[in-house]
């Protein structure tokens, strides 16, 4: 069996990395991946928004899944036009993709079908929404509607700081067409936390949950990022708390959509704020989380492609029970100086070769190969994951991990789970 990934950074390496290990593929492609992924993946150079080239390649090549890795091919109609040539492929369509593309379109959704979630306001003009803001409590989130890698989200404190978020969203247009509608939302309080599911628009099966790290520097200071590290499982999601979101989140979800004419297959993530009244949706994404994905892929003892074909063929309650390995695994992200702002790339990464360790992966996330010199060739450059007996053991090892890689201008948070152990501690 052939399997086509789409992406090029970490989530998609460890998706390669964890799709290898089966017994059923013979051959994995990756476009265009990266120099990580070439290690495990014939590279091929297309880009995850060639909707056309990437289906004629899936025809031409007998592929018998495709997986797509980011959000923008799947909002741009990827799956529809897979579909539409009978390529099996792993995915919500378009339509489904708008509960990540839209987050107008997604809160409307959450107050339709009574999903928590916090009061919000939709604004299309900065001077309306300027104007609400003279009126509200602070600390408000200000959320641009459409995509924006993860840094279209602002926690601001005054009007002074929401007016800037506001011009720089829609009158500066920092993040295009992104910032065509603002949301303005009340601000949760609590402890943020992912889930990830798999549902085939009919039967919802969630992975280990995780928590990830946004804020560039230590101590969730500085601006948001794409995800500065993240461990799993943890304890924040008990049984309990599972069931509470399985009956007052993800079945209405599930049933919100199939009213909606949408059967939705692939990842459902929800970003989840578990607050004293209980969990509040932040967010949904229509994908695999990164680097959530980095740090749950290694604890599941499934084969993943039997999972991926469940989702695709709406068999998935035939799946039953997923097996977990009972450990932490712990995700430390290395990144180019300047990230999330301007950074440069090109910088040579040593030290690769100096971790020998059958329990730490490093996932890459932008690299490349120049001759025998491995590159930095992005913002977040390196995942660097760990698996131990518990998440305190999981980060240790990580760390050491992180301390023998050298790039320059390399910098990493160190806090990386803090949050949790200082609770566990207390």
């Amino acid at each position: 069996m052939k399997v086509l990934v789409i992406g090029s950074g970490g989530r998609e390496h460890a998706l390669v990395w964890k799709l290898s290990k089966s017994k059923k593929i013979d051959k994995i492609f990756c476009a265009p991946g990266n120099a990580g992924i070439a290690q495990l993946a014939k590279c091929i150079s297309l880009k995850p928004t060639d909707t056309r080239g990437l289906a004629d390649f899936a025809l031409r090549n007998k592929i018998a899944l495709t997986v797509v890795g980011p959000e923008d091919p799947l909002a741009g109609g990827l799956v529809d036009e897979f579909q539409k040539r009978r390529l099996k492929v792993f995915g919500p369509d378009r339509k489904g993709a708008r509960i990540e593309a839209s987050k107008v379109f997604a809160k409307q959704f959450m107050r339709k079908y009574h999903i928590p979630t916090a009061a919000f306001r939709v604004f299309s003009t900065a001077a309306e929404a300027i104007g609400f803001c003279r009126s509200v409590e602070f600390p408000v989130v200000i959320k641009a509607d459409g995509l924006a890698a993860g840094k279209g989200v602002f926690v601001v404190d005054n009007l002074k700081a929401a007016t800037h978020a506001l011009e720089r969203l829609m009158l500066e247009r920092s993040l295009g067409k992104a910032g065509d509608q603002v949301i303005v939302e009340s601000c949760l309080k609590g402890q943020e936390v992912s889930l990830m599911c798999l549902t085939d628009g009919k039967t919802v099966v969630p992975l280990l949950s995780s928590q990830d790290h946004k804020q560039a520097f230590d101590g969730d200071r500085g601006p948001n990022t794409g995800g500065m590290g993240a461990y799993s499982p943890t304890t924040l999601i008990d049984k309990e708390m599972l069931e509470q979101i399985t009956d007052f989140i993800l079945t209405p979800t599930i049933k919100g959509l199939q009213q909606e004419g949408i059967t939705y297959r692939g990842v459902l993530y929800i970003g989840l704020m578990i607050t004293e009244t209980g969990p509040k949706v932040l967010e949904f994404n229509c994908r695999f989380g990164d680097p959530e994905t980095q740090v749950v892929l290694p604890l599941l003892k499934n084969d993943l492609l039997d999972l991926l074909l469940a989702v695709t063929g709406g068999k998935l309650a035939s799946v039953g029970r997923l097996d977990w390995r009972p450990e932490s695994a712990a995700c430390v992200v290395m990144a180019s100086k300047g990230y999330p702002g301007s950074y440069h790339a090109g910088k040579r990464i040593t030290g690769l070769q100096e971790i020998d360790d059958s329990q730490t992966f490093v996932f890459h996330a932008a690299t490349t190969l120049k001759g025998n010199l491995l590159l930095t060739a992005g913002g977040r450059v390196l995942n660097v994951v760990a698996v131990d007996r518990t998440l305190s053991q999981a980060l240790a090892r990580a760390y050491r991990s992180v301390h023998k890689i050298r790039f320059d201008g390399a910098f990493f948070r160190r806090d990386i789970g803090a949050r949790v152990l200082k609770t566990a501690r207390r």
